[in-house]
């Protein structure tokens, strides 16, 4: 039997001792450092895009504004009993480390278990930049990465930067797709990612990666 890897568990689960999940907007000031230097890209080709469910954006729950569950700097549209929670700091700089990649800082969590899937939406930010540096710099701080193409294309109506990507597990002794887009705000760079258990995994979720591409606004 297959078990997931350490990085699709919540991060209540993962960091319990030091890691604090808030239902209200509690997240930490965002950052206002500048994102680190780009890697090389390997040039591959990339997943099909898909297209977000045909479903009227106005009807569903949001996150990211006044009175949801994380304080953002953008807000976009949740797919049906998908979870949001906000993640907050903990003091202990041992566990705080845990909440980096690259230069940006997880500061919201959207769980799909409640929808039957093994995976997360996760909202990073980090600070004010061109939004392609910040996500290059957030891919460089994955391991065993490959197959990366990044791509110009929107969210909602803003110009954004999107990149699919291969993580080879060497626990799992398997690979999956990976995705993200990035998008730059007033406050800083906004990076909206999906995971998954597996390829398979990914590929199930990504109607709700693109209803909250789709309906993304900075706020």
């Amino acid at each position: 039997m297959r078990h997931p890897i350490r990085t699709l568990a919540p991060l209540t689960a993962a960091l319990a001792t030091g890691l604090l999940l808030t239902g209200c907007g509690g997240a930490e000031p965002l950052p206002g450092g500048t994102p680190g230097a780009p890697p090389s890209a390997a040039p591959a080709s990339a997943a099909p895009a898909t297209t977000a469910p045909a479903v009227a954006a106005a009807s569903r729950a949001r996150v990211g504004g006044p009175g949801t569950a994380c304080a953002l700097p953008v807000s976009f549209a949740l797919a049906a009993e998908w979870e949001p929670q906000a993640v907050r700091a903990p003091e202990d700089p041992e566990f705080a480390v845990l909440m980096r990649q690259g230069p940006a800082i997880v500061r919201c969590e959207v769980d799909a278990k409640p929808a039957g899937h093994i995976g997360f939406l996760r909202v990073w930010t980090a600070g004010k930049g061109p939004a392609r540096t910040a996500l290059e710099g957030f891919v460089k701080g994955e391991r065993n990465v490959s197959k990366t193409v990044y791509r110009t294309t929107t969210a909602g109506a803003l110009p954004v930067t999107e990149v699919t990507y291969t993580v080879h597990n060497e626990f799992m002794e398997e690979s999956k797709e990976e995705r993200a887009f990035a998008v730059a705000t007033p406050k800083g760079t906004v990076i909206v990612h999906l995971g998954g258990f597996d390829t398979e995994e990914h590929r199930e979720m990504l109607p709700a990666y693109e209803l909250a591409r789709t309906t993304l606004k900075v706020l």
